[in-house]
C-alpha cells in the first residue's frame, strides 16, 4: 500500500519527524510516501500561512498522488482538505478529522493542546465542521512555536504535559488530542505520563486512510468531490489548472 504523507509546511526537519511517526505504525507492506510544498510558509501559524499551505497541498496531490493509494495532510489545520479530495480519488484525510474520531471512540469528552494560542480558533472551527462540539470540550494553546517542536526537547514536553493536566482537570475530558503534527514524536511519552489517551492525529490518519484503502473505498466523484473542472489558472499557479 502506498500512502501519500504531506506536511503543508515547508521545514524539512519536521517533514522527517513526521514521516518516521507515520513509518512507525503504518502496517507491514506499506510505503510512505513523505513530502512538502516547493513554496509557501516554514511553518503554519495562522490563517493566511494555511492560506498558502493549502495552495502547496494540491501541488503535492498533482505532483504525487496519482499512485497513492491514500493521502494524509500533515497539519492539524487540514489545509486544502477538501481540495485534495477534488484533485484525487483516494481517500485523503486530515491529521485534525482523523484525531478527532480516534478520540470520541476513547472516552466521552476530550481535550485539545496545541501549539499558538493564536490558532486555538482554527481548531474550533474545525470542531464544528466536523461535529464534534458536543465532544470536544477545550482547545488550550501552549505558545510554543511550531518550529521548536523540531527537535521534541525536554522543554516542550514538560510545557505541553503541563496543559494537558490542566485541561484534564478543567474540562473533566477523557482524552487529549495534540494540536500539532510536531508533536507527533511526544504521543507516547505523553500518554505514559498522563495516564489517559492522548491521540497524535498523523498515527491515527495513517491507520484509518490504510483501513478504507484495504476496504477498496475511494473519495466520491458525485456532487462537490467531482474532479475540478478544465480552466485555465495564470502565472505561478499555472500549472496547478486542470
Amino acid at each position: 500500500m502506498n500512502l501519500l504523507l504531506i506536511n503543508p509546511n515547508t521545514s524539512e526537519a519536521m517533514t522527517a519527524g513526521i514521516a518516521a511517526a507515520a513509518r512507525a505504525v503504518a502496517a507491514a507492506g506499506s510505503t510512505v510516501h513523505a513530502t512538502q510544498p516547493t513554496f509557501g510558509p516554514r511553518s503554519i501559524e495562522g490563517h493566511y500561512d494555511e492560506a498558502i499551505a493549502a495552495a502547496g497541498v494540491v501541488e503535492q496531490v498533482r505532483l504525487h498522488g496519482d499512485g497513492a493509494d491514500a493521502v494524509v495532510i500533515a497539519c492539524f489545520g487540514d489545509p486544502g482538505l477538501d481540495a485534495a479530495r477534488e484533485a484525487t480519488s483516494a481517500p485523503v484525510l486530515g491529521i485534525a478529522e482523523a484525531a478527532f474520531h480516534a478520540a470520541s471512540f476513547l472516552a466521552t469528552g476530550f481535550s485539545v493542546v496545541t501549539t499558538m494560542t493564536r490558532t486555538c480558533v482554527i481548531a474550533e472551527h474545525l470542531v464544528h465542521r466536523y461535529g464534534f462540539e458536543r465532544r470536544c470540550r477545550g482547545i488550550h494553546g501552549t505558545d510554543i512555536p511550531v518550529l521548536a517542536l523540531e527537535d521534541g526537547g525536554a522543554g516542550c514536553v514538560d510545557q505541553i504535559e503541563a496543559a494537558a493536566r490542566e485541561a484534564l482537570a478543567r474540562d473533566r475530558s477523557g482524552a487529549i488530542v495534540l494540536g500539532c503534527a510536531g508533536m507527533a514524536a511526544l504521543c507516547a511519552t505523553l500518554s505514559m505520563r498522563l495516564g489517559v489517551p492522548v491521540i497524535d492525529g498523523v498515527a491515527a490518519a495513517v491507520k484509518f486512510a490504510e483501513g478504507l484503502a484495504a476496504l477498496g473505498l475511494r473519495t466520491s466523484a458525485h456532487g462537490d468531490y467531482a474532479r475540478p473542472l478544465p480552466k485555465v489558472y495564470e502565472g505561478w499557479a499555472a500549472p496547478l489548472g486542470w
